[in-house]
Parts: structure tokens; C-alpha cells; sequence
């Protein structure tokens, strides 16, 4: 329960030891903490990123399109630590002044450009390479219309269920039942779109899905806050029955693999730079801890 005594004060202040799990790198500042400029490979995308749902959706998009056949859309993925702080490295910084993963450096044109936000990164992919997002106006509206929902739903997911759930230094039943109604209401968001549509836009597989998937997908397999019997995930089955059929896609089951760092050892690749990476996955192909 919340602690009844307590009062906000009349003007917070940041008090390092109240940060839970997380204290050693969120802070109230923006901007560098040490110098560390960003490798840069030979390939015309280099991402900057961790296997968490908003990495996963970009590594899935690169992986999909080489999958159709275009070899532009070679990559390197460098791995970021995020809980080492390495986010916050002046080359990251750069790259992403809001220093979140991912960060994509796209070096395909004369001058690089810097992409960030994991929506904005799909998008930019979808419209340089023509696929994934539909043409027609209604398409790509609805299109943009789930993206954008996954965008603005997530940190509910995440940064108040999750946190609150998993994470929080002590246990707010106030915080954990708001949080748990609202992630509830959109697995039933999700549940009843797709009640008659095979993917979230329609009958075709776009970025609205590559969004979605690894957070809600994730969800739906208890597979992120050990929370799925607490929400009774299985209830939503139409929402099973999508996530089944986006990860028996080889594209997805290799982009769930770059940089990885938990779980089973030969579902993680730490860092990748050749799609020859994922078929000698040894020690010599992952970046040290």
C-alpha cells in the first residue's frame, strides 16, 4: 500500500538512493557522462541498440528486408549496455540527444543522417526501401494510425506496469492496479481488431506489426515481468494467434537474436556484421560483456 504519511514536497529534488533497480543510470539531466565515440562498420546502416522490444523492432526490420532481396539494407548492430550507462557515451549522445536505444546511423547517402525513436526508425525505413508500408491512403493511415498507437501505449506497458510490477523498490497497490487495468484494456484493444484481420493494417504484414509484436507479443507469452498468469494473457486469443504467426517468420526469429544478452546462449547475438554471424554464433562473433 502507499505509504499514507507521505506529502510531496513543495519543490522535488533528486535524491540518488530512491532509484530502484535502475538508480545508477536514470537522472534528471540530459546529455553525456564520459567521452566514447561510436564504432562505425562497413555496412550502410549501423544501429546502436539491445534486444529490449524497441531494439528487437528494428533488427526484425533489417532482417526483413534483406529477407525480400535488398542488400542496401545491410547493417552492423553494436551493442549498447544499457544498464552500464554506455547510452550515455558522447558518440550515443550524438546519435540520440535523448539517449534511448536504438540509434541508427544511416550511411548509405553522402551525408549520414541519425534516426532515433524506434517508430521513426521503422518509418524511415518503410518509405527508403518501399515495402512494409502500404501506398494507398487508407493503408497507410491505418498503418501509421496502430504505429503511432504503440508508440503512445507502451510506456504504460513498460514504464508504469512493468516498472511497478517488477521493478519498483516496494510494492504500490495503487501504482500496480492502475497500471494492470490499463495494459488489460489494451490486450483487449488488440484483441478485438484483430478478430478479423490477420495482421494489424489489414492482410498485409507492416511495420504496424514489427511495433507491436515484441512488446505485446512478448506480453502475451509471459515472456517480459513474469506477468502472465497475474494478467491472464491466454484470455486474449486472437491476439495469441497473431503473435504465433509473426514469430514463425525467419526474419523475426533472427532479429529476436541480435543483440541479445539474456536468455538461453545460443538465442543471443551480441553483436552482428555479417549475415554469416547468425550460422557461426560463437564467442568470436559476440562482442565481450
Amino acid at each position: 500500500m502507499t505509504d499514507a504519511t507521505y506529502t510531496p514536497a513543495k519543490i522535488w529534488t533528486w535524491n540518488k538512493e530512491n532509484g530502484g533497480r535502475f538508480a545508477n543510470i536514470n537522472r534528471p539531466i540530459a546529455g553525456p557522462t564520459h567521452e566514447k565515440e561510436l564504432p562505425v562498420g562497413k555496412h550502410p546502416f549501423q544501429l546502436y541498440s539491445l534486444a529490449t522490444p524497441n531494439g528487437v523492432k528494428v533488427t526484425v526490420m533489417l532482417e526483413e528486408l534483406l529477407a525480400l532481396g535488398h542488400q542496401g539494407a545491410e547493417y552492423d548492430a553494436w551493442l549498447i549496455r544499457i544498464n552500464e550507462g554506455q547510452q550515455f557515451g558522447s558518440g550515443f549522445v550524438d546519435a540520440n540527444p535523448n539517449s534511448k536505444i536504438p540509434a541508427l546511423i544511416d550511411r548509405s547517402g553522402p551525408v549520414p543522417i541519425r534516426v532515433f525513436e524506434s517508430g521513426a526508425i521503422l518509418l524511415h525505413l518503410a518509405e527508403k526501401f518501399g515495402v512494409f508500408l502500404p501506398t494507398d491512403p487508407a493503408g497507410r493511415a491505418e498503418c501509421l494510425s496502430w504505429l503511432f498507437w504503440q508508440m503512445g501505449s507502451a510506456p504504460y506497458l513498460g514504464g508504469g506496469f512493468g516498472h511497478f510490477y517488477a521493478y519498483a523498490p516496494t510494492k504500490i497497490e495503487y501504482a500496480i492496479d492502475r497500471f494492470a487495468m490499463e495494459v488489460k484494456r489494451q490486450l483487449d484493444v488488440l484483441d478485438r481488431h484483430l478478430a478479423d484481420r490477420e495482421y494489424m493494417a489489414g492482410a498485409d504484414y507492416t511495420i504496424a506489426d514489427m511495433a507491436i509484436w515484441p512488446w505485446y507479443g512478448a506480453l502475451a507469452k509471459g515472456l517480459i515481468y513474469g506477468a502472465g498468469e497475474f494478467l491472464q494473457v491466454q484470455e486474449y486469443r486472437h491476439v495469441q494467434r497473431w503473435t504465433d504467426l509473426i514469430a514463425q517468420r525467419p526474419a523475426v526469429k533472427r532479429g529476436r537474436m541480435v543483440n541479445r544478452v539474456m536468455g538461453d546462449p545460443a538465442s543471443q547475438l551480441h553483436e552482428r556484421h555479417d549475415a554469416g554471424d547468425f550460422d557461426t554464433n560463437t564467442q568470436d562473433k559476440i562482442a565481450p560483456a
